[in-house]
């Protein structure tokens, strides 16, 4: 069985070139420099396919320079103006990390060296991608549409299409499936697991040394999936493993809370207990919220506020989720829910999650 592949150096195309090998496949491997931030992919890519090569594992790989065309892209990967957002991989602002037409453009070259391969070696070919559902929320060519489309309008404009298919195989999973699945693909390769992914990147803003900075939406998304699988990631990461969890996990619950109308457990929040000076803004748009002057300890689990800033223009809905009647509050500048205004004797209570503050000292 033939098939090439992307192989960017990331986890995903990583534990699908594994899957391809220990499928029996015969596999060849394009990596592309498109002008990306995170270059450092690349090294890691040529690391691991030397080190399946020690253990008698032939992959050829070839790398494509296309940082001429594709640096002219507007997009937080490629241009030093724009900064690589950081939080919960689903978040708007991680739209910013899209690079206009990428794939198609891989898949274009992909598919072009697939039909050659075919062409020379008489053989069918897979094009085999390591794309996966966690993705189709930001990025619209890892969707499973875009690829059958794909398909189709590649088998129009060359000839002995039929001897070439796409191979998806993650295309319904995401990075805890993926990962599960790179752990039984290295037991059949009889290679070191760790080793295998020590040796890639996954970090859109690695600092100088390579290091990943855990805080980009992509970071957040493999740390979540390695913390599920019960291992600690082996990538090297700019502070211990224990403290980038720890951010992955909070960006996690702001992202359920404030995008998702979820709620953080009572006595958990960072500011349950809190009554320093200064102003409580929010986490997502930085707009100020409540001043500490009128925050009280309600007993309730939650941080209680009497009264909202003038200027924070707090939204009010109604909210009859759960079987009862309540008012929702959500940020009117980035329509964030926030938590639920309650009017009680003492007067308005403002019911707010920890996790959707950011708290600045006077």
């Amino acid at each position: 069985m033939r098939a090439v592949m992307a192989l960017s150096g990331g986890m995903d195309s990583t534990a699908l070139l594994c899957r391809l090998l220990a499928d029996g496949y015969n596999v060849s491997c394009i990596s592309y420099d498109y002008g990306q931030k995170h270059v450092v992919e690349i090294d890691r890519a040529k690391a691991n396919i030397a080190y399946l090569a020690k253990h008698g594992i032939s992959v050829e790989h070839r790398i494509v320079d296309l940082s001429g065309v594709m640096g002219i892209f507007h997009s937080a990967l490629t241009n030093e103006d724009i900064d690589v957002p950081e939080g919960h991989y689903e978040e708007e602002q991680m739209k910013a990390t899209v690079v206009p037409n990428r794939n198609a453009i891989f898949s274009s070259i992909i598919y072009g060296y697939g039909l050659s391969i075919a062409t020379q070696e008489d053989t069918d070919v897979s094009i085999a991608l390591g794309v996966h559902s966690g993705d189709h929320a930001i990025y619209p060519d890892c969707r499973p549409e875009f690829y059958q489309s794909l398909a189709e309008s590649f088998a129009m404009g060359n000839w002995d299409s039929e001897r070439i298919s796409f191979h998806l195989p993650y295309i319904d999973g995401d990075k805890e499936t993926i990962l599960r699945d790179a752990l039984e693909s290295c037991n059949k390769l009889d290679i070191d697991f760790d080793t295998i992914f020590r040796n890639t990147n996954t970090s859109y803003n690695p600092d100088f040394k390579g290091r990943s900075s855990g805080t980009s939406g992509a970071d957040v998304e493999r740390i979540l999936a390695f913390h599920a699988i019960g291992r600690e990631d082996p990538v090297e990461y700019v502070t211990t493993w224990n403290e980038v969890l720890q951010g992955a996990l909070k960006a996690q619950l702001r992202f359920h809370v404030m995008k998702e109308n979820g709620t953080e457990r009572p006595f958990t929040g960072e500011y349950d207990k809190h009554f320093e000076s200064g102003v409580y803004n929010c986490a997502d748009c930085g707009i100020a919220l409540f001043d500490s002057d009128s925050k009280f300890d309600s007993g309730c689990g939650w941080p209680a506020f009497s009264n909202e800033l003038d200027n924070a223009n707090i939204e009010q809905l109604i909210d009859t989720s759960h079987g009862m009647k309540r008012i929702e509050v959500r940020c009117s500048h980035c329509d964030s829910h926030l938590g639920h205004l309650f009017h009680e004797r003492r007067g308005p209570r403002y019911c707010i999650n920890s996790i959707c503050l950011d708290f600045q000292g006077e």
